[in-house]
């Protein structure tokens, strides 16, 4: 456990993540852009191999990441401070980019990183992601 959060502290600061977030930075208030980001996320989605077990919870939490992207691009869900927005874009850009600390190409290793931080991201925004979950269950309820 150690050595996975020293491992999780170095990936938060390497310069593709910084890089990420500065991109997140440039289309955060641009909503075609975060829901081309979406769109992408999608697609990489669709090609990651998640028979791993292991790896159900992320993909379960990717979706949540990717679906609050969705509302607030949307403007549906603006209840998240902005630098946890500008974070949370920065993580779902990270994941999209094949480039980072741990190229994709790279057999088994190569999404490590990935889900790393979006592993990280998710658990930081504890408070913010139950607020977005209780908000989509009320709107699933019907009046």
């Amino acid at each position: 456990m150690v050595r996975l959060l020293h491992f999780t502290k170095q990936i938060m600061r390497n310069r593709f993540f910084e890089m990420a977030l500065a991109q997140a930075a440039r289309i955060a208030g641009k909503r075609g852009r975060i829901l081309m980001l979406v769109t992408r996320l999608g697609a990489k989605m669709n090609e990651t191999n998640w028979s791993s077990i292991q790896r159900e919870q992320v993909k379960l939490q990717l979706f949540t990441l990717g679906r609050l992207a969705k509302a607030y691009a949307l403007g549906h869900y603006r209840e998240i401070p902005w630098k946890t927005m500008l974070i949370l874009l920065g993580a779902l850009i990270y994941f999209i980019n094949p480039l980072d600390l741990l190229p994709d190409m790279v057999p088994i290793a190569g999404l490590t990183d990935d889900f790393a931080v979006l592993v990280w991201v998710y658990n930081a925004m504890g408070n913010e992601i139950e607020k977005f979950q209780a908000w989509e269950s009320s709107r699933a309820r019907p009046l």
